[in-house]
C-alpha cells in the first residue's frame, strides 16, 4: 500500500533518515502543519484523505501526540474502496479510545459494514468493535455481532472473528450481553464442522458458562462429543493436527470446560469420558524426541489429569495420573516440573488418601530449592495441600528452615501457610507455640498482625499453656535482636501470665521488666502503648517493681503522641491508688476467653489467590478446603464472608480449642475509613457526631472533614419529597481518581434515595464536585442512609458517613391556637403515644437558660414553635405534621419545660404514631444533650 502512496513513502524515508530527534520532530511538525492546512482547505478526494491519514497514523505509532485527522478517518470508513476503508478503520482503532465522542459518528457506518455481504467489510467492522469495545458501541452493535455469529450465510472466518469479538465485549461489558437468551444458539455452533470456528466459540462459551452454568449446561454434552470425535475417532482435518496432536488448543478448552460442571451421572457420557482420558494418558506414556510434540501433548495431558481428578479421585485413572506426575516432578525441563507440581497440588487438594503423593515428599521438598521461582512457588502450594497430621511436623519444620533463605516474594505467603498448617495440624499446644514463635523470630517484617493474634488467642483460651508460653516468649526476648511482633507477643503474654513464672529462678519480675523494657526503645508508638498496658498489670501483681513502672508512666506523660500520653496519664493515676483499692484490681483482671470468628489467616491467604479469566476449579489447602467447591460452582456469586469451616472451625467448641478458635479475628478497622462500600463501617468520632447532629436541624453545613476531603450538605424539603446536594471537596495537592459515591439505604421500603446523575470519576486538586440526591419518605423510618465514598489518592481510601436525612425533615409547620393545641394534646393521651425524657438544661455564659438554642433546635427540626400557648414563658410548645407518600400525614406535638432552679429540662412529645413520637424526641434531645 505504501508503494502506491509516494508521499507516504517519502515521509517515512525522511523520518528514518533523520540523524537526531530534533530533525525528526522538525520534519513531523512540518508535515502536520501541511496536513492541517490541507484538511482546512477541504476539497480532498479519497486518495488524498487516505494518504494524509496514513501519515498521521505513522506519526502516532512513533509516539507523537496527534490532534488532527479524526473526522477524516470517520469519513474514510464510509468509503466504498477497500484501501480507503482499511485506513479509516485503522485510524479509528488507534486514535480513538472507547469514550471518544467521534465513536458515535462511526456506529452507523460500522453497522452498515456488519450488514454488508462482503466478508472483508464484515471483518474490518468486527476488528474495530473488538479493539475499541466501548460500552456505547457494545450496546449498539452486540446484536449485530451475534447475528453474524449465528448466521448460516456467514463465512467461517467471519464466524471466528464474530465469536472472539463477542467474547471481548462480554469480558468488558457482561451486562450488555443477554447471555441466557443467546446461550443455546451459541452452544449449537460447537457442532460446526470447522474446528477454527469451534475453538473460537468454545472460548466464548467458557467465559459465559462460568457465570451462567445452568444456561450453558448443554455445552457439557457437546464438549464430550467433540472430544470423542477428536481423540477416539480422529475426526479432524490434517491442517488442524499440530505435530500429530489433534487441535491441542481445542482439547485443552474442552477439558477445562467440563471441569466447571459436576460429574455427569449419565453412564454413556461417563463411559466416553473414560475412553477419552485413558487414550490421552496412554498416548502420553512415552515422551517423544520432538519438543513441539511433547509440549502439545503435555498441555492436553495435564488438563486431562485435572478432569480425571474432578470426575472421581478414586478411579484407576487417578492412580495412573499419580504415577505420571511422579515422573514429571523430577523432569529436567523446568516447564514440565512446574506443571507436574501444580497438577499434583490439585490431586492433593482433592484425593482421599495422600499416600501416593507422600512417597515423593523428599522430591517435593527438594523442589523448594529449584532454580526457578515459579517452580518453588508450586512446590510450596503442593506441600501446603499435602500436609496432614502425620507429616505436619516434618513439612512445617522444612518450611521454617527454608523460610530463612526464601525469596522475599515468597515469604509473606509462606508465613501465612506455615501459621495455618501449624494451627490446623498441631499435635500439641506446646509445639504450636514453639513453632509460631520461631516463625515470628525468623520471618520478621513478613509476619502480619493476624499471626501473633492467633498465638494470643490460643494461649488465652488454654490454661495449661499459659505458664509454658510465658517461659518460651521470655527466652525469645533475651535474644540480641528481637522483631517488634515478638515484643508485642511478649508484652501481652508476660503482662497476663508473667506472674505464673515470677517465683522461678531467672524469671523474677525485675528480670521480666528488664528484658521487655530494653526492647521497647526501638518500637513504634502502637507497640509501646501495648507495653504500657503490660506495665499497669504488673503494678497490680508485682509491687516490688512498682517504682520503676511509675517512673515510666511519669516519663510518658510528656510525650507528643496522644495515645501514649493518654494511656500514661491514666495509668499513672491508677498506679497512685492504694493497694487495697478494688478499682486497680478490676481494671487489671485477666483477659476472658475469646469467642470464635471467621479466620483472618485464611481470609488474607485467599485474597492473594486472585481469579484469572478462567477461574480455578479447585483451591489449595487439602480436601477439607474443597468440600463445598461443587456447590459453589452452581452459585452465581460467592459469599466470601461465610466460609469459616475450611480450617476446621466447625469442630466442637469444647472438644478442640484450636478448632474452636479457628475463626477468631482480632483485627480492628481504622475509622473512619472502611474497606468496602457494600458493607460500610460508619465513621465515628466527636466531630462527626457533632456535625451530623447539627445538620439534623440545619439545612446546610459540614458533614465530614479530614486531611483529604471535605464533605458538605445543602438540603431542602417539601412534604414527603426532598433534595440533598452533597459537596465533596478535594483538599489534597493531587487529583482524586476512581471517585465513587454509593448510598446505602437500610430501609428502601420506607425511604428512597437516588442520584440524579452518574458521579464523575475524578476530582481535581483543590476542586469540588456536587452530587444531587432525590429523597422520598414513603413511611416512618428510624435509620438514616449512609453515604459511602471511595477514591484513590496514593492508595485506595473509603469513608462512610451517615447522611442527615431524618424523619423530621419531612415535617411541615402547623399553626394551632391554645385551645386547639391542648385539646389535641389531651386527645392523644399518654404512653405509648407519648415519649418523654429529662436532661440537664443548657445555660448561657451569663447563667441564663439558653432558650435560643432550644428554639433553634426545635424549629430546625421543622416543628412550628407556637407562642403564647403555655402559661410559663420559658416553656416551648411546637406542632408539626409528618408527610409520607404511603401512610399519609401523622401529627406531632411537642412541649419543652426547662427548669432553671432544678437545672433540668423535660421534653414531652405526643403523636398518633408512637414510633414518630420516640424518633422526634430522640432527634430533638441529642444535639441539646451534646451541647
Amino acid at each position: 500500500m505504501a508503494s502506491n502512496m509516494r508521499g507516504l513513502t517519502q515521509f517515512i524515508a525522511d523520518i528514518r533518515g533523520a540523524r537526531v530527534r530534533d530533525l525528526e520532530e522538525k520534519r513531523i511538525n512540518k508535515e502536520m502543519a501541511n496536513i492541517r492546512k490541507r484538511f482546512k482547505d477541504g476539497n480532498l478526494d479519497g486518495y488524498q484523505k487516505k494518504k494524509y491519514v496514513a501519515k498521521i497514523i505513522f506519526t502516532y505509532i512513533l509516539g507523537y501526540k496527534v490532534d488532527v485527522g479524526h473526522m477524516e478517518a470517520v469519513n474514510l470508513i464510509s468509503s466504498s474502496k477497500y484501501s480507503e476503508k482499511q485506513i479509516g478503520y485503522l485510524a479509528v482503532t488507534l486514535l480513538m479510545h472507547e469514550n471518544s465522542d467521534f465513536l458515535r459518528l462511526v456506529v452507523n457506518s460500522i453497522r452498515k459494514d456488519l450488514h454488508a455481504h462482503g466478508e472483508v467489510d464484515n471483518c474490518l467492522a468486527l476488528h474495530a468493535i473488538a479493539n475499541v469495545g466501548g460500552a456505547e458501541m457494545a450496546e449498539a452493535l452486540a446484536d449485530d455481532v451475534h447475528r453474524l455469529l449465528i448466521s448460516p450465510t456467514s463465512e467461517n472466518f467471519v464466524k471466528k472473528k464474530a465469536a472472539l469479538t463477542l467474547l471481548r465485549l462480554y469480558r468488558k461489558h457482561p451486562d450488555v450481553i443477554p447471555t441466557k437468551e443467546w446461550a443455546l444458539r451459541i452452544v449449537s455452533i460447537m457442532d460446526d464442522d470447522d474446528l477454527g470456528v469451534v475453538v473460537s466459540v468454545t472460548s466464548l462459551v467458557m467465559a459465559m458458562a462460568q457465570d451462567n452454568l445452568d444456561a450453558f449446561a448443554v455445552s457439557y454434552t457437546k464438549a464430550v462429543d467433540r472430544l470423542r470425535r477428536l481423540i477416539i475417532e480422529h475426526e479432524y482435518a490434517a491442517t488442524y493436527a499440530y505435530y500429530k496432536v489433534p487441535s491441542p488448543w481445542l482439547l485443552v478448552k474442552l477439558l477445562r470446560l467440563l471441569q466447571y460442571y459436576p460429574p455427569s451421572e449419565d453412564p454413556a457420557i461417563r463411559s466416553v469420558l473414560h475412553q477419552v482420558l485413558t487414550t490421552i494418558m496412554n498416548n502420553s506414556a512415552e515422551p517423544s524426541r520432538n519438543v513441539q510434540h511433547n509440549n502439545a501433548q503435555h498441555a492436553v495431558l495435564f488438563e486431562a489429569i485435572g478432569l480425571a481428578i474432578h470426575l472421581d479421585t478414586a478411579s484407576p485413572l487417578v492412580g495412573t495420573a499419580a504415577v505420571l506426575l511422579a515422573r514429571f516432578i523430577s523432569s529436567k525441563e523446568t516447564n514440565v516440573r512446574y506443571l507436574g507440581l501444580d497438577t499434583m497440588a490439585h490431586l492433593a487438594a482433592r484425593v482421599d488418601s495422600l499416600d501416593p503423593i507422600k512417597k515423593h515428599q523428599a522430591t517435593i521438598i527438594q523442589s523448594l530449592r529449584d532454580k526457578d521461582i515459579s517452580v518453588r512457588r508450586r512446590a510450596l502450594d503442593l506441600l501446603y495441600s499435602m500436609c496432614d497430621v502425620d507429616n505436619s511436623e516434618v513439612i512445617v519444620g522444612e518450611l521454617l528452615r527454608y523460610l530463612r533463605v526464601a525469596d522475599y516474594a515468597l515469604r509473606e505467603e509462606m508465613v501465612l501457610k506455615i501459621a495455618i498448617l501449624t494451627e490446623k495440624y498441631a499435635s500439641s499446644y506446646k509445639w504450636y507455640v514453639d513453632t509460631i514463635l520461631q516463625l515470628i523470630a525468623a520471618a520478621g517484617d513478613h509476619v502480619g498482625d493476624e499471626v501473633w493474634y492467633r498465638v494470643v488467642q490460643i494461649v488465652t483460651n488454654t490454661d495449661d499453656l499459659q505458664e509454658y508460653a510465658a517461659k518460651v516468649v521470655f527466652a525469645h526476648l533475651q535474644a540480641a535482636t528481637v522483631h517488634e511482633s515478638m515484643v508485642k507477643v511478649g508484652g501481652y503474654i508476660l503482662g497476663e501470665y508473667g506472674h505464673l513464672i515470677a517465683n522461678e529462678p531467672g524469671y523474677s519480675p525485675a528480670e521480666q521488666f528488664q528484658v521487655l523494657h530494653t526492647k521497647s526503645q526501638y518500637c513504634v508508638a502502637a507497640t509501646r502503648s501495648l507495653l504500657l498496658s503490660t506495665y499497669i498489670k504488673w503494678v497490680n501483681v508485682f509491687p516490688e517493681i512498682k517504682p520503676q513502672l511509675v517512673t515510666i508512666f511519669e516519663r510518658y506523660r510528656h510525650v507528643l503522641d496522644s495515645e501514649l500520653q493518654q494511656r500514661a496519664c491514666e495509668f499513672y493515676v491508677l498506679s497512685q491508688r492504694s493497694e487495697d483499692d478494688e478499682l486497680l484490681q478490676n481494671v487489671c483482671e485477666e483477659m476472658p476467653p475469646y469467642p470464635p470468628r471467621v479466620s483472618a489467616l485464611l481470609g488474607r491467604l485467599n485474597k492473594k489467590q486472585g481469579d484469572t479469566e478462567d477461574k480455578r476449579t479447585w483451591v489449595h489447602g487439602g480436601k477439607e478446603a474443597n468440600i463445598d467447591q461443587d456447590a459453589v460452582k452452581r452459585k452465581k456469586t460467592l459469599d466470601l464472608g461465610g466460609s469459616g469451616t475450611a480450617n476446621g472451625a466447625a469442630k466442637d467448641e469444647n472438644g478442640d480449642i484450636l478448632g474452636s478458635l479457628a475463626g477468631l479475628d482480632l483485627s480492628t478497622p481504622t475509622l473512619p475509613h472502611v474497606a468496602s462500600p457494600e458493607a460500610p463501617i460508619v465513621a465515628t468520632g466527636v466531630n462527626v457526631e457533632r456535625w451530623f447532629d447539627k445538620l439534623t436541624y440545619s439545612a446546610d453545613g459540614v458533614l465530614f472533614e479530614d486531611v483529604q476531603v471535605q464533605i458538605g450538605i445543602k438540603s431542602r424539603y417539601q412534604g414527603h419529597l426532598g433534595q440533598v446536594a452533597v459537596y465533596v471537596g478535594n483538599k489534597t495537592p493531587t487529583s482524586l481518581t476512581s471517585f465513587t459515591v454509593v448510598v446505602q439505604n437500610p430501609d428502601p421500603s420506607a425511604l428512597t434515595v437516588t442520584f440524579t446523575k452518574i458521579p464523575q470519576t475524578t476530582i481535581a486538586s483543590r476542586a469540588q464536585t456536587q452530587q444531587l440526591l432525590h429523597v422520598e419518605c414513603k413511611k416512618m423510618f428510624s435509620t438514616p442512609p449512609v453515604l459511602a465514598i471511595s477514591f484513590i489518592a496514593g492508595s485506595h481510601q473509603s469513608v462512610a458517613i451517615r447522611v442527615p436525612i431524618v424523619v423530621t425533615k419531612f415535617m411541615e409547620n402547623v399553626s394551632l391556637g391554645q385551645a386547639d393545641f391542648f385539646e389535641r394534646w389531651k386527645l392523644i393521651g399518654g404512653p405509648p403515644r407519648e415519649a418523654q425524657a429529662v436532661f440537664p438544661v443548657v445555660m448561657t455564659a451569663s447563667g441564663q437558660l439558653d432558650l435560643e438554642l432550644y428554639k433553634k433546635v426545635v424549629g430546625g427540626q421543622h416543628l412550628n414553635i407556637l407562642p403564647d400557648i403555655d402559661p410559663n414563658p420559658h416553656n416551648i410548645v411546637a406542632a408539626a405534621v409528618l408527610h409520607t407518600s404511603e401512610e399519609g400525614k401523622v401529627g406531632c406535638l411537642l412541649r419543652m419545660e426547662p427548669n432553671k432552679d432544678a437545672k433540668l429540662c423535660r421534653v414531652t412529645v405526643r403523636s398518633t404514631s408512637e414510633e414518630v413520637a420516640a424518633q422526634v424526641l430522640k432527634l430533638v434531645m441529642k444535639p441539646m444533650k451534646a451541647s
